[in-house]
């Protein structure tokens, strides 16, 4: 049995630079919950794993949203978590050093009791 967590919500990131709307979504969506005191935690899954990599956010603009650059920023700072996909960053032969500090490699398992635990989970 899950201990359901009203207050918390997973989303997932499974696009990356290449669809700049896709990746800057969850950024939007998480900083919204992050302001109505909710915990937001982005997972990052298949190519969204390349967001996590040091700089890449300076590079991705979404016609209409903020840089993802600045979302990213604003997130981390008021708290959000980045869960990124061990076998992804595996796949794509990047390492712990290629990707920023805050993000954390996780492993499937930490994924599904994070999202059993999440009152909802959004897939981008």
């Amino acid at each position: 049995m899950t201990s359901q967590t009203d207050d918390q919500i997973v989303i997932m990131a499974t696009h990356g630079p290449e669809d700049p709307e896709r990746a800057t979504i969850p950024f939007v969506m998480a900083l919204a919950a992050l302001a109505s005191d909710m915990t937001a935690i982005i997972g990052f899954q298949s190519n969204g794993v390349l967001l996590a990599r040091k700089d890449c956010a300076r590079h991705v603009f979404a016609p209409g949203f903020p840089p993802l650059a600045e979302l990213m920023e604003n997130y981390l700072e008021a708290g959000g978590l980045l869960y990124v996909c061990g076998p992804c960053v595996q796949s794509r032969q990047l390492e712990k050093d290629d990707l920023i500090d805050e993000a954390k490699i996780v492993s499937a398992a930490t994924f599904v009791v994070a999202c059993a635990d999440a009152k909802a989970t959004l897939v981008y």
